[in-house]
């Protein structure tokens, strides 16, 4: 699976410097970005980014999206209140691996205070090229 050619990212003040970071890795590889904040380390509000991005996915203006806060946690809660979301918390590789294979998750979310930049992009190139599997995982995705 290659890169797909757009996606939504969105960062909360703790993790502005790691989506910055990131948008510059996916524009290297001609990925249309559409960012919804934030866009400073001024202290904001992780729900706002959140919903932004979550909405992106659920209207159809793309179909991935990364999210970062200082836990990942608080992003990952607000956007799986989505209905058509299905956010992974992510913090090491295989589990961004198995987020896309097993969960068929559409939304990565990143602990900027527990990762480090170079972590965090190379779970996020894993997560955009992983393919779900489907099969048995599908019946379990229609569940949630």
């Amino acid at each position: 699976m290659n890169l797909p050619s757009i996606i939504v990212i969105g960062a909360d003040h703790a993790g502005y410097e790691y989506k910055e970071a990131i948008k510059s890795y996916l524009a290297k590889n001609n990925v249309e970005i559409i960012d919804v904040g934030t866009n400073s380390l001024d202290s904001c509000d992780y729900p706002d980014y959140a919903h932004a991005a979550a909405n992106e996915i659920e209207t159809a203006n793309v179909a991935f999206g990364i999210l970062i806060c200082g836990s990942a946690n608080g992003v990952a809660i607000t956007a799986n209140k989505h209905q058509k979301i299905r956010a992974a918390l992510c913090w090491k590789n295989e589990i961004a691996s198995l987020a896309r294979q097993h969960n068929d998750a559409n939304i990565i979310c990143l602990p900027a205070r527990f990762i480090t930049i170079d972590e965090a992009a190379e779970m996020v190139h894993t997560f955009l090229t992983t393919e779900f599997e489907g099969g048995r995982h599908q019946k379990r995705v229609d569940k949630i």
